[in-house]
């Protein structure tokens, strides 16, 4: 992989351009899409769910779990990079095949979700958000080693760009989309239950984008390290090398526990805020259509101009430049979001902090993607990697922040707020420790590539 970490030349406005045109660029910018499109059906729009239906705050909270399989999928992250998916794959190759049989058990489980009603049985409700993020994360797997093997060096800061971006719609269109499609249906006559069914059962038809992309995209070139791997071995081996191999090279290197506890805690306090930012709107008094409204609004066009800001900054700034910036704004906007816990419900002040909420996000993200495709360098170990490293950067959201709910209801909307901005000390301690100890210089030069939320 490549992303450098000094300097860049800058390339005429024109060909900066023209890359976002190309097919291979666009691909990926719709599986960005895809990608993006399950995160808030088992997060943020299930938590407005279910707080629409009267489930309290301490349980809303738990509900973070349910993003386990997102920690957890480099576990069998080796299987998508060793073995075959029986039928699909030979039809349309390795990582195709694999993008395809994912996508279909992605819909089959949102099906199961949108049928269930958080009041009357929150425990098949959290077993449907479970086997969605299950095969969310298998979709990431895939659609990392995707993006890395199939983009050239030069085209690859703007491919991330365009995934960054693109898998920011996807989320706005799972939580804004679904939103609207619930207030339709309410208009219709539809109980509040039956709307927000209607809507999951939306959500999981727009997983046909992602099919679709899929079909027209090119398989991936295998290199001749990788063929004579797979020609060598049989699956099992295969399997079993993927995992030792991806697992041992990481390990051996200098300093690779601090490097991996750094990835958990460099979005902490983003994730940890984040957990309970749409249940806060709803509690200040707002509409789920004014939170829809301003998300879909200044809240999309932050979103982009983030994204593409930060890879402008990754592709202008040395790596551990852009880490710090990334690192300090993510923990400043929180802020944001305290002063309207005083201003209470206002629209400006809104508008505000969903800017600053989306426009910082976006510009941490491609950062911090930038410093976890550094890290992968293997050609026969990518998905399992980046599936390491991904899942690791999950851990805050899902397990760290697990108990935001109860401290929310402990301490207040202003004060919890604050909390979640000096949650982002240790990142910055494991960060000036990896400069100290010449960490990123040790790099080299590494590919730019995008990752999840």
């Amino acid at each position: 992989m490549t992303a450098t970490s000094s300097p860049a030349a800058k390339p005429h406005w024109s060909e900066t351009l023209s890359v976002y045109l190309k097919p291979r660029v666009l691909i990926v910018m719709m599986l960005g899409f895809a990608s993006g499109l399950p995160l808030a059906l088992s997060g943020s729009s299930l938590l407005i769910w279910m707080r629409e239906a009267g489930v309290d705050l301490g349980t809303i909270g738990l509900f973070a779990l349910v993003g386990t399989p997102y920690t957890l999928k480099f576990l069998w992250a080796p299987v998508v990079d060793g073995l075959d998916v029986p039928v699909l794959s030979r039809v349309l190759g390795r990582r195709r095949g694999w993008l395809v049989f994912a996508q279909l058990l992605l819909a089959a489980a949102i099906l199961f979700l949108a049928v269930q009603n958080p009041a009357a049985s929150p425990w098949f409700v959290a077993l449907g958000a479970l086997l969605v993020a299950a095969a969310s994360a298998t979709q990431d797997i895939v659609i990392d080693a995707f993006r890395v093997e199939t983009l050239e060096e030069r085209e690859q800061a703007a491919g991330m760009a365009s995934f960054v971006a693109a898998y920011r719609i996807g989320m706005l269109a799972s939580t804004v989309g679904a939103l609207y499609v619930v207030t339709g249906f309410e208009w219709l006559g539809f109980s509040k239950t039956a709307a927000w069914q209607w809507s999951y059962a939306a959500m999981a038809a727009l997983v046909g984008i992602g099919i679709v992309t899929t079909l027209i995209a090119t398989e991936p070139h295998e290199s001749d390290e990788v063929k004579a791997a797979r020609a060598s071995e049989n699956p099992v081996g295969r399997v079993a090398k993927a995992a030792y191999g991806a697992f041992n090279e990481f390990l051996n290197r200098e300093m690779a526990i601090v490097v991996l506890v750094f990835v958990i805690f460099y979005k902490f306090c983003d994730a940890f805020a984040g957990t309970m930012t749409a249940p806060f709107v709803i509690d200040l008094g707002f509409t789920r259509t004014d939170y829809a409204n301003l998300v879909k609004g200044v809240g999309l066009i932050a979103t982009l101009v983030g994204g593409f800001a930060g890879g402008y900054v990754a592709r202008a700034l040395p790596l551990t430049t852009c880490l710090w910036i990334g690192a300090f704004l993510q923990a400043i906007s929180n802020l944001v979001f305290s002063w309207l816990a005083f201003v209470g419900l206002n629209h400006w002040a809104l508008t505000a902090a969903i800017i600053a909420e989306n426009f910082t996000g976006a510009i941490g993200t491609v950062i911090f993607v930038a410093y976890l495709s550094a890290l992968c360098n293997s050609p026969l170990h990518t998905a399992t990697q980046f599936a390491l490293l991904t899942a690791l950067a999950a851990v805050g959201r899902t397990y760290l922040s697990a108990g935001a709910g109860y401290v929310a209801a402990r301490t207040g909307w202003p004060l919890f707020f604050v909390l979640s901005t000096l949650v982002a000390i240790p990142s910055l301690v494991l960060l000036a420790i990896l400069q100290a100890r010449g960490h990123f210089a040790q790099l080299g030069p590494v590919r730019v590539v995008a990752a999840d939320d």
